[in-house]
C-alpha cells in the first residue's frame, strides 16, 4: 500500500428529516446564496418548498439558477457565475443529483476567477479559490456530494471534461434517502451503474497490497447488486434507498482509492459517448463496462477478476479464468436485469465518430490504467459494444 493523505472535509447529515439542519448550518457560511437545481422535480416532490422555508427561517437571501442539464453545460455554469458576481453571493447551494452539484462546484470556483470558467474545466490548476458549496442530494449516483470533482460539457464542441480540486468539496451535504423515493426505475438503474463503475475504476488496479480498499469496493458492489432491484421494485423502500445513497458517497470519496494508483478507463470512454450523443451517463457506463472487462482480461489480470467473481458473485467453480469469465457475464446480466441496454445500437449510436472519440478518450491517461489502452484499443472496445 502506498503513502496517502486522508482528507474528506465534507460534513454529512444522513437520514430522515436532516433538512432541518440546512438553514442554521448554511447561515454560518453565508447569508446570501445561489440556489441551483435542475428541471423542477424538487418542486413536484415538495423539497423546493422545504429548502425555501429553511432559507427564510435562517434569514438567508438567495438567487436561483434552475434548469441545470443532466449533462451540465458550461452555459449554465456561466449563468451561475454571473449571478454570484452580480449579487455578491457567498455560497452555492445545490439541490439535486450529481449534475446539479457538479455545476454548482464550477460556479463556485468560477465566481472567484477572472477568466471564463471553461478554462478551469480544461485546467484544474486554475481552480485556486472557490465559494463554499453545500448540497442536498436527490439521486444516488455520482458521489459528487462528497468529493471535489465535477464534469462539465460543451456540446457545441462535443467536449465533456472532468475537473476539480479539494476546495470544491462540499462544506456539508444533506443525504435524506426519502428524497430519492420519486427517482424513476431507469434513473435508479443508471445511478447504480454509475456507483458500480466508480467502484470498478478503484477496484481494478495493479496495487495488490491495498487489501482493505479492495474489500471496501467489494462491499459497495454487493450492496448495489442487492439493493438496486429492491429500490426499482419498491421505490419507497427506505432501507434500499439508504444503502444505495451511502454507497454512492463511499464509492468515490477516496476511501476506496487512497493508498493505490488508479487510472480510470471506462469513464473517459463514456464521456465521449455523452459529449457526442448527450446520453445518460450511467447507461453508457453499463454498456461499456462488460466489454472493457472482456478486453482487458488476460493471464496478468485474471487474479483480480477471479477475486471479483469469488467475493462479489460467490463463484467458485472452475479455475481462475473460468471464474473471471463468469463474473463478467454476471455483470452483464445484472445490468440487463435492472433494465439497462447492452449495446450502443440500442441507444442510437453507430461508429460515425469512433476515431475522434477513441483518440480523445485515450489521451485522458488511459496508458496508465489497469491495462494500458491506446486509441486503437478504445476503438476496438467501442466496436465490441455496437
Amino acid at each position: 500500500m502506498q503513502n496517502f493523505h486522508y482528507n474528506i472535509p465534507t460534513q454529512i447529515y444522513f437520514g430522515k428529516g436532516q433538512i432541518e439542519n440546512l438553514g442554521k448550518k448554511l447561515k454560518e457560511i453565508s447569508d446570501k446564496v445561489l440556489l441551483v437545481y435542475g428541471g423542477g422535480s424538487i418542486k413536484k416532490n415538495g423539497l423546493y418548498d422545504k429548502v425555501l422555508n429553511q432559507l427564510e427561517q435562517a434569514g438567508i437571501s438567495w438567487q436561483e439558477l434552475s434548469g441545470v442539464e443532466p449533462n451540465p453545460r458550461i452555459e449554465s455554469v456561466r449563468k451561475g457565475v454571473a449571478l454570484c458576481k452580480e449579487h455578491g453571493l457567498g455560497a452555492v447551494l445545490a439541490v439535486g443529483g450529481g449534475s446539479t452539484i457538479d455545476c454548482a462546484k464550477v460556479i463556485a470556483s468560477g465566481s472567484c476567477y477572472e477568466g471564463d470558467p471553461w478554462e478551469q474545466v480544461l485546467d484544474s490548476d486554475k481552480i485556486t479559490k472557490a465559494l463554499p458549496v453545500v448540497s442536498v442530494l436527490t439521486l444516488s449516483a455520482t458521489g459528487s456530494e462528497m468529493d471535489g470533482f465535477a464534469v462539465i460539457s460543451d456540446l457545441e464542441k462535443n467536449e465533456k471534461w472532468g475537473t476539480g480540486n479539494d476546495i470544491t468539496k462540499p462544506a456539508f451535504s444533506i443525504l435524506d434517502p426519502e428524497y430519492t423515493f420519486t427517482v424513476s426505475p431507469r434513473q435508479t438503474a443508471a445511478g447504480t451503474a454509475d456507483i458500480m463503475s466508480h467502484t470498478f475504476e478503484n477496484y481494478f488496479t495493479r496495487e495488490k497490497g491495498a487489501y482493505l480498499q479492495a474489500r471496501f469496493c467489494e462491499g459497495i458492489l454487493k450492496t448495489c447488486i442487492h439493493y438496486a432491484p429492491i429500490a426499482i421494485e419498491k421505490p419507497n423502500d427506505y432501507e434500499a434507498r439508504a444503502n444505495l445513497m451511502w454507497a454512492s458517497s463511499m464509492a468515490i470519496n477516496g476511501v476506496c482509492s487512497y493508498g493505490e494508483n488508479t487510472a480510470w478507463a471506462v469513464h473517459p470512454m463514456e464521456h465521449e459517448l455523452s459529449a457526442f450523443y448527450d446520453i445518460t451517463h450511467g447507461v453508457g457506463l453499463a454498456i461499456l463496462t462488460p466489454y472493457w472487462m472482456e478486453y482487458v482480461l488476460n493471464d496478468d489480470t485474471v487474479w483480480r477478476f477471479a477475486e471479483y467473481g469469488k467475493n462479489v458473485w460467490g463463484i467458485f467453480d472452475g479455475d481462475n479464468m473460468a471464474i473471471a469469465k463468469k463474473s463478467i457475464e454476471k455483470t452483464r446480466e445484472f445490468f440487463a436485469a435492472v433494465g439497462l441496454p447492452a449495446s450502443l445500437h440500442e441507444i442510437g449510436i453507430d461508429d460515425t465518430h469512433f476515431d475522434v472519440m477513441a483518440k480523445k478518450a485515450a489521451d485522458c491517461g488511459l496508458q496508465y490504467g489497469f491495462i494500458p489502452l491506446d486509441k486503437e484499443d478504445v476503438k476496438k472496445i467501442f466496436c465490441m459494444a455496437l
